[in-house]
């Protein structure tokens, strides 16, 4: 059992001071997935993966005493916790009061296949919230690829199945999403 599992199992039997603990262990490990789905942002984003991952740490922890069922659970939950704040922050920028309508373009930049505007963000969103409906595990693996940064190895270690699956997994996740947000 891995220390990570320990502490969360500990911070399920009511330990406060394990999740101080807890910190420590996981916050590289936060601080390299925010910074991979950081890089996918759009250019001018001004959230930095340290303020993501601090952000999403007090989602996890904060109010009622968290309870998580091991590693795997506990970074799904990270990976969901970013992807709402990212989310949040694209539905504010789009609102009209803050220029809605408005695109800045970095002619610098403009190469760069990964970064996603705030509209095509909030239509994955959407899209995948309809693809959690129907495939819940699938919708986790690209959770985690997508939003958490993980390879398709590490997602696969972190939801407990096999590298073949998941990358099979993924590709059926891709086809039905841009099927999805191409209507």
């Amino acid at each position: 059992m891995s220390e990570v599992t320990r502490l969360l199992q500990a911070i399920d039997r009511g330990e406060s001071q394990s999740a101080d603990a807890l910190l420590p262990l996981v916050y590289e490990e936060l601080r390299k997935l925010a910074a991979s789905k950081m890089a996918r942002e759009s250019p001018g984003q001004t959230l930095q993966p340290t303020a993501l991952v601090h952000e999403a740490w007090l989602r996890l922890t904060g109010g009622a005493s968290p309870q998580f069922n091991g590693r795997s659970h506990f970074f799904g939950a990270a990976a969901q916790a970013m992807r709402r704040i990212l989310i949040d922050r694209a539905r504010r920028k789009s609102a009209a009061r803050h220029g809605g309508g408005q695109q800045r373009i970095d002619l610098d930049d403009l190469s760069l296949a990964t970064t996603l505007s705030h509209d095509r963000l909030l239509a994955l969103d959407e899209a995948l919230d309809k693809f959690a409906a129907i495939e819940p595990k699938k919708a986790d693996l690209v959770k985690l690829r997508f939003f958490a940064g993980l390879t398709l190895q590490e997602a696969a270690e972190t939801l407990g199945i096999s590298e073949p699956t998941a990358k099979r997994w993924w590709a059926y996740a891709r086809a039905w999403l841009f099927a999805e947000i191409a209507q």
